[in-house]
């Protein structure tokens, strides 16, 4: 009785096994296989290259963090100053993102102010959206 329930054992484990290693190729047989494997490998190498350049990002930014506050000190508490160097370290990617390792979007470790950055697409707003947007609340507040 015992070798009876321990054949039906390794059996469900034996079906259950061939089951999930059977799985992903029936999914990739349904879908497009090669753009999901596209995608994947693009996710893997940005994660790889992630590997590298966060650290060395972080280092740049933690350094940074220094020198600005130590600009910072020896300026009197000018923040400006401070800014100028703040503002290469701190801003900018501290990863690596699909969107990047395909070239739709540019890798930025040198940050930069805001109004440098390049803009989006502007989104058309019909005037009646834009009556709405600035009226006031119902509430009046």
């Amino acid at each position: 009785m015992f070798r009876k329930l321990e054949l039906q054992a390794r059996l469900v484990v034996l079906v259950a096994v061939i089951g999930f290693v059977l799985a992903p190729g029936i999914a990739l047989a349904e879908s497009e296989s090669g753009e999901m494997a596209k995608e994947g490998g693009v996710g893997a190498g940005s994660a790889l290259a992630s590997l590298v350049y966060g650290p060395a990002k972080l280092l740049y930014a933690t350094g940074g963090l220094v020198v600005g506050g130590l600009a910072f000190a020896f300026s009197g508490g000018d923040a400006e100053v401070a800014q100028v160097v703040l503002t290469p370290s701190v801003r900018g990617d501290y990863v690596i993102t699909p969107s990047q390792l395909r070239g739709e979007k540019e890798v930025e470790f040198f940050g930069r102010s805001p109004e440098y950055r390049p803009e989006a697409e502007p989104v058309a707003v019909t005037p009646a959206e834009a009556d709405v947007a600035s009226a006031p609340p119902a509430d009046g507040w």
